[in-house]
């Protein structure tokens, strides 16, 4: 309601003003943990990160003799994965962790093919190694040129977030990684900017981020960007490190 004197007769009546129009809030960054694992300590051998998809035809099976530290992340189809006398059917968006040296089974459940991204967390002398067993087709997608830098003895997470950027979003402040992560995009194209020059990514990119690498992530496109970060950062410590702003 508002007031409204009339100077002549110093009346005073009341007039409905429209309520103002409010822009509805803007969407928010959606993080999903798919999974994630304490490793109590590293040890001193220098480790490689390596993404590896596998596909398993239709009610065929294949298995992971001796797996290294790592995570596997459903994309499509299922898998009946069995570890430790347990058996889980993964959907897709569905993801384990894969706890070195334990064996592990894996079937295509339903009617199709089954295909799946291993991210691995390995010994640099380990690059290269048989992942999954025939008949599955296995292909390397990504192997760090380097071993992962500034990474020390200790307990350390490791995980896979699924990360989900509204339409339009602008570019987040300079950050960079307490450990190091490797990004893989699901759908939708992403800004990546380093140094000033940024550059699209789309669906199958992969992106390595060591610890020495401050970045920005965006999304001006019209769709939705979806991206999974493999992740290790020592315990206690956040994973993101936002840089500090110019004085």
């Amino acid at each position: 309601m508002r007031w409204i004197m009339l100077a002549a007769g110093l009346l005073a009546v009341t007039a409905a003003v429209p309520a103002a129009a409010q822009s509805p809030p803007a969407p928010a960054v959606v993080r999903t943990v798919a999974a994630a694992a304490k490793l109590p300590d590293l040890g001193t051998a220098p480790l490689s990160f390596c993404a590896v998809e596998g596909t398993i035809p239709a009610g065929a099976a294949s298995r992971i003799a001796a797996p290294p530290q790592g995570i596997f992340y459903q994309l499509a189809g299922s898998t009946e994965v069995s570890a430790a006398g347990e058996t889980k059917t993964l959907a897709p968006g569905e993801a384990l962790v894969l706890v070195a040296g334990r064996e592990v089974s894996l079937k295509a459940a339903g009617d199709g093919p089954s295909r799946a991204l291993h991210f691995l967390l390995l010994p640099t002398t380990a690059l290269g190694q048989p992942v999954e067993t025939a008949p599955a087709a296995v292909a390397e997608l990504y192997r760090t040129p380097m071993p992962i830098p500034d990474l020390k003895p200790g307990a350390y997470d490791l995980n896979l977030t699924r990360v989900t950027f509204p339409p339009g979003m602008p570019s987040n402040p300079p950050h960079h990684r307490s450990g190091a992560a490797l990004y893989y995009i699901v759908s939708g194209s992403g800004a990546n900017t380093i140094a000033g020059n940024t550059v699209q990514k789309g669906p199958g990119a992969l992106v390595y981020e060591p610890s020495s690498v401050i970045h920005q992530w965006g999304n001006p496109g019209s769709d939705p960007l979806t991206f999974l970060a493999f992740n290790i950062n020592p315990d206690g410590v956040p994973a993101v490190v936002m840089e500090a702003a110019p004085k």
